[in-house]
């Protein structure tokens, strides 16, 4: 079966405190006194204490159309996947020996928030030391799910070739789509919660030669599950229109949490055999503090199984794909012991659900 070798993370160059967000937002949105005094607290109320943007503060004052926007995207975004690529090849927690990008088979590449072709895995090979006959498999729009996903899609292709190595990559500049004149409360929600950043999970074949370079204990993958919910599009997404990307957040995203995600959940408990209450610990997307409590109530989860998500969520924000990535990297560097087990789980635009089991060994 499928290992996750190692992790890497890069977080965007702007830190910013979510009271300095805050400020900005409440000068620039073209809303009614009222109505801000009923929105502004949602800020207050995330449970995010900083996040991390592409651009300064100072950005976001003026009109940006979106050839501009995503020309630093393009920018931006390759420079973090190759700091989350180069952090994850040479992770000395993880690792005892370096990766070299050319022992690297299959790069699969993540990203929701911006627009290339050649997509960027393509500059990313130029970048860096990857051999030409390296596969390349781009995904785009899976929004917050892809994080989860693109390891799925990894797992399902080492089952086929389980001596190779796969690098998924995952980077989102959600910031960059944030729209000053769009007044809709869904654009208000994501100014709260979105930051970015960009991650990358090295995932090996059981009979790949990279895997005596791990240390300790490392999650094997068990499965891989998926759920689509149909006539559910208008749930999660973009709207692309002249000055770039505007968001698409329905409020109906907990309720689905509990009537959607949690069959999911449970289906692949049951089918594992095992009790939800014996995980130490869930590799859950914090896509925000509500979903984050649905997760929790759903199965009336003690406080630290959601511990990791809910500091990823304070540090980070909502990052989209690559959030569950940072998870994962926290939970693998706390050392889980020999025969942990855990599910990796995101949401995502579709309205889709992505679930991976996971066993340390």
């Amino acid at each position: 079966m499928p290992y996750i070798l190692s992790t890497g993370i890069q977080c965007a160059d702007y830190p910013c405190k979510q009271s300095a967000v805050q400020k900005l937002v409440n000068e620039l949105f073209p809303l009614k006194e009222h109505e801000k005094n009923r929105l502004m607290p949602i800020f207050e109320h995330a449970e995010i204490e900083e996040r991390q943007f592409a651009a300064p503060l100072e950005w976001f004052q003026e009109d940006h159309g979106l050839a501009e926007r995503n020309e630093l995207y393009h920018n931006q975004a390759l420079k973090y996947s190759i700091g989350a690529i180069e952090s994850c090849l040479s992770d000395e927690k993880m690792l005892s020996e370096n990766v070299s990008a050319d022992q690297i088979d299959h790069l699969l590449f993540v990203s929701s928030t911006g627009i290339s072709t050649p997509t960027l895995d393509a500059y990313i090979m130029n970048e860096m030391n990857f051999k030409e006959s390296t596969k390349r498999t781009p995904l785009f729009g899976l929004g917050c799910a892809g994080g989860t996903s693109g390891v799925a899609k990894a797992y399902e292709w080492l089952l086929g070739h389980p001596a190779q190595n796969v690098l998924v990559v995952c980077v989102e500049l959600c910031s960059l789509t944030f729209q000053p004149k769009d007044s809709r409360v869904s654009n208000f929600v994501g100014t709260a919660l979105f930051g970015d950043g960009a991650s990358a999970v090295l995932v090996v074949g059981d009979e790949s030669p990279l895997l005596n370079r791990a240390k300790g204990s490392i999650p094997s993958i068990l499965n891989a599950s998926s759920k689509t919910k149909k006539h559910s599009t208008d749930v999660m997404g973009w709207r692309v229109v002249d000055t770039g990307f505007e968001v698409i957040f329905n409020k109906s995203i907990p309720r689905l949490v509990k009537d959607f995600w949690s069959v999911h959940a449970k289906e692949v408990i049951e089918n594992n055999h095992w009790d939800i209450k014996d995980l130490p610990f869930i590799v859950a997307h914090p896509g925000g503090k509500k979903v984050l409590e649905s997760y929790q109530e759903i199965f009336d989860l003690k406080d630290h199984v959601l511990e990791i998500p809910k500091s990823v969520l304070a540090s980070h924000g909502n990052m989209s794909s690559p959030t569950v990535h940072f998870v994962l990297h926290k939970a693998m560097g706390s050392d889980p012991h020999k025969g942990t087990r855990s599910i990796m789980t995101s949401l995502g635009p579709g309205f889709s659900s992505e679930i991976i089991s996971l066993e340390w060994k």
